[in-house]
C-alpha cells in the first residue's frame, strides 16, 4: 500500500521525487482500468529525467497541437502569412456593370473573418472589400460572388472525427477559404419546465439556407449546455439534441457546413446592403465544379489581405485550441511540401519527417489530424517530449513558448477529449534543471476536474 503523501516528496532527488508522484498517480483507483504515461527530459541536454510507459502510444487530445505547431514553425516559418485575393472576372462596361463575377480566392487562411484580430474580424474585412469594390468602379454584378475553395479541394474534415463532434464548433471542417473560424450560433429559449421542448430562436449570422431538426429538451436548473448539433461537410441538415439548462442564457455555436459559401454569402449581402445589385446567387467554385462548371482562369485583382503572421495565428491555435486552425496549417504544410492534400498522406509526411530528423521510431507517432480531436491519434509521451525538446533549440522557440497557456503555474498545452487527459510543455525544476514533459492519462474513470487535480499535484514534483 503507498503511504507516502505529496508533502514527504520534497527534499528527494528530482528524478526520485517525480518517480514517486509518478507511483501515486499510477495507483490511483481512477486510473485502475487505464494508462498514465509519463516522460521527462533535461531540456538542454536532451537526457532522460523520468520516464514510465513511455514508449506506449497513446490517445493525446490537443496536446497534439504541440507537435503541429512546431511542424508549421519548421517548415512555414515564424513570419508565414496567408494571402486572400479579391478578384473580378470579365469586363466592367461604361456603366459600372461588370459583366462577370466576383471572386473570393482562398490559401487556406483559418483567421479569416475571426474576431480574434482586427484586421481579420468578418464587419471590417466586409467594408474593406465591398470599398475595394467600389473604387474599382463596379456599380452593378451580372454574375455572382464565387468563393474559391479549390485549392484543398472543397471543404473537409479529418476522416478519424466522429459523428458526435463534427456538427459542434470545435469539429468544423476546414477548406483553402475558411470564414469566422467556419461556425456560427444559435440563440435557445428553454421551456417553462425541466423535459419542454427549447426553442430555437435564432442565429448569428444569418443561416436561413440550413435546416434545423430541434430534439433539444429543457434540463434541470444547473445543469447548462448538453447541447450538441449532428451535421458534416456540406449538410443542408442540421439536428440539435441534448439539453439545455432551465436557467442558461447563452448562445451555442456550431460548426458551418460550408466555410467557403459562407464566406460569399456574406459579401453577397453587404454589396446589396450599399445597392450593389448582385445577379446570381452566391456559391463556391467547388460546388460549381460539381455542377459540371469552372471558374474563369483570367481575373483583375481588385484586393489582396494579409493574415496576421503564423506566430499570431498559433498564439490563438494554443491557448483557445481551436481545431479549424491546426487542420489548416497541416494542409498548408502539405502544400510547401509537394504532399499530396489527403489527411493521410499529410500525415504519414509528418511521421517520416521527425522519425528521420529526431531518429523517432515511426511507430511512435500515429497522427490522424493537426488538432488532436480524432481519438484514433496514438503517440508516445517519448516521441512528445523529444520534438518539445528539440523545439527548444530553434530561434523561433520563445514565441512558440508564449503561445502555450498557463496552467498550474506551469508553460504546458492541455488536452482533453473522453477518457483522455494531457499536459505537455517546459519547466525549470527548482534545482535549476529546465525541463521539457508530456504526460498523458488514457481510460481514467471519474471527473475531468478530479483527474486534472491529480495530474497538477503529479506535475508539482517538477517544481
Amino acid at each position: 500500500m503507498i503511504l507516502l503523501t505529496y508533502g514527504q516528496l520534497f527534499g528527494q532527488s528530482l528524478s526520485n521525487k517525480i518517480a514517486d508522484a509518478f507511483q501515486l498517480l499510477e495507483d490511483d483507483i481512477h486510473t485502475k482500468h487505464g494508462i498514465v504515461s509519463l516522460t521527462v527530459l533535461n531540456a538542454n541536454t536532451g537526457e532522460v529525467v523520468f520516464a514510465k510507459n513511455d514508449h506506449v502510444g497513446l490517445a493525446t487530445a490537443s496536446t497534439l497541437k504541440t507537435i503541429t505547431t512546431i511542424t508549421a514553425y519548421e517548415v512555414l516559418g515564424s513570419d508565414f502569412k496567408y494571402t486572400t485575393d479579391l478578384v473580378y472576372t470579365g469586363n466592367i462596361d461604361a456603366n459600372g456593370t461588370l459583366q462577370g463575377n466576383i471572386v473570393i480566392k482562398g490559401s487556406g487562411d483559418p483567421s479569416l473573418g475571426s474576431d480574434r484580430f482586427a484586421q481579420s474580424d468578418a464587419e471590417v474585412l466586409l467594408e474593406r472589400w465591398v470599398n475595394a469594390i467600389r473604387e474599382t468602379g463596379i456599380k452593378k454584378i451580372t454574375g455572382g460572388i464565387i468563393a474559391d475553395d479549390l485549392l484543398f479541394g472543397g471543404n473537409q474534415a479529418p476522416p478519424g472525427w466522429t459523428w458526435e463532434d463534427m456538427g459542434n464548433y470545435y469539429g468544423a471542417g476546414i477548406s483553402s477559404l475558411n470564414w469566422r473560424e467556419n461556425t456560427f450560433s444559435i440563440s435557445l429559449s428553454p421551456g417553462a419546465r425541466v423535459g419542454e421542448p427549447v426553442r430555437l430562436v435564432g442565429t448569428e449570422p444569418d443561416v436561413s439556407y440550413l435546416r434545423f431538426i430541434n430534439e433539444v429538451k429543457t434540463g434541470r436548473k444547473g445543469s447548462g449546455d448538453g447541447v450538441y448539433a449532428y451535421s458534416a461537410p456540406y449538410s443542408s441538415i442540421i439536428a440539435l439534441r441534448g439539453t439545455y439548462g432551465i436557467d442558461l442564457n447563452k448562445k451555442i455555436f456550431l460548426s458551418s457546413p460550408d466555410g467557403a459559401y459562407a464566406a460569399a454569402l456574406a459579401l453577397q449581402t453587404a454589396l446589396r446592403k450599399q445597392q450593389i445589385d448582385v445577379g446570381k446567387p452566391a456559391t463556391t467554385a467547388y460546388l460549381m465544379e460539381q455542377s459540371g462548371h469552372r471558374l474563369s482562369p483570367v481575373s483583375t485583382s481588385i484586393d489582396r489581405y494579409e493574415s496576421p503572421p503564423l506566430s499570431k495565428i498559433c498564439h490563438w491555435f494554443n491557448r483557445v485550441s481551436i481545431n479549424v486552425y491546426g487542420e489548416a496549417l497541416l494542409k498548408t504544410i502539405a502544400l510547401h511540401k509537394n504532399v499530396d492534400l489527403f489527411t493521410d498522406e499529410i500525415t504519414k509526411w509528418e511521421k517520416h519527417y521527425w522519425a528521420e530528423k529526431l531518429h523517432i521510431d515511426t511507430g511512435s507517432l500515429k497522427i490522424e489530424d493537426g488538432s488532436g480531436l480524432s481519438p484514433e491519434n496514438r503517440v508516445t509521451t517519448m516521441t512528445m517530449a523529444t520534438i518539445l525538446a528539440y523545439a527548444k533549440s530553434q530561434a523561433w522557440f520563445g514565441e512558440f513558448y508564449e503561445n502555450l497557456p498557463t496552467y498550474n503555474n506551469m508553460k504546458m498545452k492541455s488536452g482533453t477529449i473522453g477518457g483522455v487527459l494531457g499536459y505537455a510543455g517546459y519547466h525549470m525544476a527548482s534545482n535549476g534543471t529546465p525541463l521539457v514533459f508530456s504526460l498523458l492519462v488514457n481510460n481514467y474513470t471519474g471527473p475531468t476536474s478530479a483527474m486534472r487535480r491529480k495530474m497538477f499535484s503529479m506535475l508539482n514534483a517538477l517544481k
